[in-house]
Order: C-alpha cells, then sequence, then structure tokens
C-alpha cells in the first residue's frame, strides 16, 4: 500500500505564501507524476498543478506565476510553494501521486486525506 501524507496548509493573509508538502511512503516501484488538487465548499476538485518524473509541470491557468510545483525524487516529496494567495485560493488541498507498484503493471491513483489552506482577505 501506498501512503501520501501532507503538511503545511493553514491559514494566512491576502497576499502572503505557504508552502504545503506532501511525502509518499510504501512499497512500490516507481511514481510516474504527483501534483496537487483542491476543492472549495460546493465546488468541484480542480487539479491546480502536476509535476511528472522527468520534471515537466502543469499549472491551473489561475495559479500560473503564483504557485511552483517541486519534487524530490529521493525523498518521493512534492511542495506548492503558493505565494500572492488569494480568497479564492481557499480550499481543501488534495496530494495527488500516480504510481507504479510494479514494474509493467498499470500504474495506480493515490490521495492523501487533504489539507485546508484558507485565505483571509
Amino acid at each position: 500500500q501506498v501512503q501520501l501524507v501532507e503538511s503545511g496548509g493553514g491559514l494566512v493573509q491576502a497576499g502572503g505564501s505557504l508552502r504545503v508538502s506532501c511525502a509518499a511512503s510504501g512499497r512500490f516501484f516507481s511514481i510516474n507524476a504527483m501534483g496537487w488538487y483542491r476543492q472549495a465548499p460546493g465546488k468541484q476538485r480542480e487539479l491546480v498543478a502536476t509535476i511528472i518524473i522527468d520534471g515537466s509541470t502543469n499549472y491551473l491557468d489561475s495559479v500560473k506565476g503564483r504557485f511552483t510545483i517541486s519534487r524530490d525524487n529521493a525523498k518521493n516529496t512534492v511542495y506548492l510553494q503558493m505565494n500572492s494567495l488569494k480568497p479564492e485560493d481557499t480550499a481543501v488541498y488534495y496530494c495527488h501521486a500516480r504510481v507504479l507498484r510494479v514494474r509493467e503493471t498499470p500504474a495506480v491513483d493515490y490521495w492523501g486525506q487533504g489539507t485546508q489552506v484558507t485565505v483571509s482577505s
């Protein structure tokens, strides 16, 4: 089994910064991609940022230029640095990992438990 443990959420004023982290543990062959999704009350979960094993990244348009995703492959950890935060960034942020548990088998999606990010105006 694979576990994703998130940390670093909290309350911040608009314009401030936060960094959330997610560490993967367990038995697996490799992690193909890691990323962050978020879900605000009454809204659907949306992709915020992803980073794949070769380092390429993808961002939600509304966070481009403010958020930066990075990854430490040796620690199986992904980070999301969030700057210039806005009240509309308030949501529960979920870590996601696409994991290859055994070589040459289909990858499996795993999710963290979520961490609350609240941006006050």
